[in-house]
């Protein structure tokens, strides 16, 4: 048997699906409206309504909306016994397979060449049927609308009242509202002769009936539907129910309104002998349908039945079936693309934790454009909710390489893709410690959650510490963190004068009279804490403060010390800053992309000063700006070896044209603001008890 090989083409299996699903609705629709026989025609209409519209909504619509619902699990949706069966009725004809799995049976080479030109002829053949068919259509009703238009024009207005303009015409076309946007009602010239005085008024009040239903508008919809569907007899058929149901959904209206039965009956007649029915659908008149059975419902007065609450449950369900099988299919279904990536393939999602003193994860979202070229998004979900770009992806053979810079401190990781493609180990690089690193391939069932932004703590919060662990830290990890996180604060090789500095914003040479130990010995710290939000650093500083008093039994009191300071204040130029568009409620960001590049989101002149005495400089800093409000800018510089102290580290010293200015001048270049070295009384914070806590004893 020769099989026509275009059917094997994409489109067409796609269009027998969707005219397939479409049939099925149809016969849904006509189940439906034998089930509303007894009740109002305008819910019957609707329905051979939503019937008609199928044809113009494929379900794939709502199967791609159910696949993009599949991202939003975090395990995969199993394909029961049921989606298999659903499958099968709602996408019968297969989807395209490749060219090789069409055959010609044992033809000849002859007859398979020739049924190989008839398979490539058969696209244009029904092509041009269809686009014959389609012309056939719209041409007769262009024949009908220029007939309708010609008879508005040669027509006069009357002075009949109504809601829209009435016009009298020479043609005896019946009764009938012309036009959806600006409608007008047309009647033939001498129906007032025709007609009494209270059939005259029946008619226009079923007129206005359609006017107000928009059943011009909705029989357009379905013209729409006739020209693209034309060789389906289905959508022939359901017009036949529209035009059915809309004259009696109006008949049923006339009645409602208080309107003789036998008046109205015979005015439907009158303009039925005198006048010929509209060529037009979508000009919506009084004849149409059963005549014959509309005059009998007139008659015999039989009022039809509002929906009982079974009835209005059926209609829900038939709704919600209908909506929820395509999206269910799309949410079950998994392509054979879905399957595992490729081994050599790194676009998804990897995730690993880093070991620095704190356990740190990361979450790594790749991305692969069609160039080829890679591009990520990189969460610290420990430290905080924001993502940040990845500035560089490659993948090299099995080496893969990232550089990531918007972070608290810049760096890069380097490692090997493993064979089966679900595993990278490598290191990662952050200023001049290398820590190991593997990244895994997150799947539904093992990725982690993506923390969401925390709201920031009420104002008049005062949290307290609950528990505090409190350990020496790793001599072999040099590396200094802090993070707050889910109503915890970590430290890691944190010295108690760090947290003297953290607590009461100074500088550690405002730390008088404290033990050798107080600045010498690192420390492990974890704090769980009481209260919901982010804490602001004010309330994060009074919980480092209870810390202290709680661990350590500091006791301390202030004084005044004449002291080497640098004093920040204003030039003689406007400051070079720009304010915050954030909501000043939201917290302050400043990090370090590197040292020497630091970066300040919604902050304020004391966020900054405090953040520049506490790790950047020796000695404490004096805000004498004035400057109120919250800012963004970014501060570049080249350190000095007296900057960062405590640190551990190398500090970066950038030579060339390109490298940075020293701190005092990047200020007053980029800030518009001075830093200079001056002595000044400072208060000093003078230790007078303080205690080593038993985990470190």
């Amino acid at each position: 048997m020769t099989i026509p090989a275009f059917w094997n083409d994409a489109w067409t299996a796609a269009l027998a699906n969707h005219l397939w699903q479409s049939t099925v609705v149809t016969g849904i629709a006509w189940l439906l409206s034998l089930s509303l026989r007894k009740n109002h025609a305008r819910m019957r209409y609707w329905v051979w309504m939503i019937a008609s519209v199928k044809y113009l909504i494929p379900f794939s619509l709502l199967i791609a909306a159910g696949a993009s619902l599949r991202s939003a699990f975090t395990s995969p949706i199993q394909r029961p016994v049921l989606a298999a069966a659903m499958e099968q009725i709602t996408l019968p004809f297969s989807l395209p397979v490749s060219p090789a799995a069409v055959s010609y049976s044992s033809a000849t080479p002859e007859v398979a060449a020739a049924a190989s030109r008839l398979g490539n002829l058969w696209p244009v053949i029904l092509l041009a049927a269809w686009l014959c068919g389609f012309l056939l259509v719209v041409f007769s009703w262009m024949r009908g609308w220029l007939q309708i238009r010609a008879s508005i024009r040669s027509s006069s207005r009357t002075a009949l009242l109504a809601e829209v303009p009435v016009l009298s015409s020479p043609l005896l076309l019946e009764p009938g509202v012309f036009g959806i946007f600006r409608p007008v009602l047309l009647l033939p010239q001498g129906i007032d002769d025709r007609l009494s005085p209270a059939q005259l008024d029946a008619i226009i009040a079923h007129e206005i009936c359609h006017l107000r239903r928009r059943d011009n508008l909705t029989a357009a919809i379905h013209m729409a539907v006739e020209a693209l569907f034309w060789f389906h007899p289905a959508v022939w058929w359901i017009k036949t129910r529209l035009l059915e149901e809309r004259e009696l959904a109006c008949d049923e209206v006339v009645l409602q309104s208080g309107n003789d039965a036998d008046i109205y009956a015979e005015s439907i007649l009158n303009v039925c002998k005198f006048c010929f029915e509209s060529p037009l659908a979508c000009v919506a008149g009084v004849a149409g349908s059963d005549l014959k059975g509309r005059i009998v419902r007139i008659m015999t007065g039989k009022a039809a039945s509002n929906l009982d609450p079974g009835r209005k449950l059926l209609l829900a369900l038939a709704a919600a079936v209908a909506i929820s099988i395509p999206v269910v299919f799309g949410l079950v279904h998994v392509q054979q693309a879905d399957a595992l990536p490729s081994a050599q393939e790194i676009a998804g999602t990897w995730q690993g934790t880093l070991h620095t003193g704190l356990d740190l994860r990361g979450v790594i979202e790749i991305s692969k454009a069609k160039n080829g070229e890679y591009s990520g998004i990189f969460y610290s979900i420990d430290q905080s909710s924001s993502s940040v770009p990845v500035t560089r992806i490659t993948l090299e053979g099995a080496t893969v390489k990232m550089s990531i810079v918007d972070v608290a401190v810049g760096g890069a990781f380097e490692g090997k893709l493993s064979s089966d493609g679900m595993s990278i180990v490598g290191t990662w690089s952050q200023l001049s410690f290398v820590h190991p690193l593997t990244l895994s391939r997150a799947t539904p069932q093992t990725a982690w959650e993506i923390p969401k932004p925390r709201q920031p703590m009420a104002a008049d919060a005062d949290p307290s510490i609950v528990t505090a662990t409190i350990k020496p830290s790793n001599p072999s990890e040099p590396s200094k963190a802090f993070a707050v996180k889910l109503s915890r604060l970590t430290a890691a090789n944190f010295t108690l004068s760090n947290l003297i500095s953290l607590a009461y914003e100074i500088n550690s040479k405002q730390i008088i009279g404290a033990p050798a130990w107080v600045d010498a010995e690192k420390l492990d710290i974890t704090a769980q804490y009481n209260g919901e939000g982010e804490p602001s650093p004010s309330q994060l500083r009074a919980m480092v403060r209870k810390l202290l008093a709680q661990r350590f039994k500091l006791g301390l009191h202030r004084d005044k010390k004449e002291l080497p300071v640098y004093a920040l204040s204003k030039t003689g130029s406007d400051p070079k800053l720009t304010r915050s568009t954030a909501d000043p409620n939201q917290l302050p960001d400043l990090f370090f992309q590197v040292l020497g590049k630091l970066k300040v989101s919604n902050g304020t002149m004391r966020d900054f000063v405090s953040v520049m005495q506490s790790g950047v400089l020796d000695r404490p800093v004096l805000n004498r700006t004035g400057i109120a409000g919250k800012y963004d800018f970014t501060l570049n510089w080249t350190p000095d070896d007296s900057q960062f102290p405590g640190l551990g580290v190398t500090i970066p010293h950038p030579t060339g044209a390109t490298a940075p200015p020293p701190l005092s001048a990047a200020i007053q270049a980029q800030l518009g603001l001075k830093l200079d070295s001056t002595m000044a009384s400072v208060q000093v914070f003078v230790i007078d008890h303080v205690e080593k806590p038993v985990e470190v004893n």
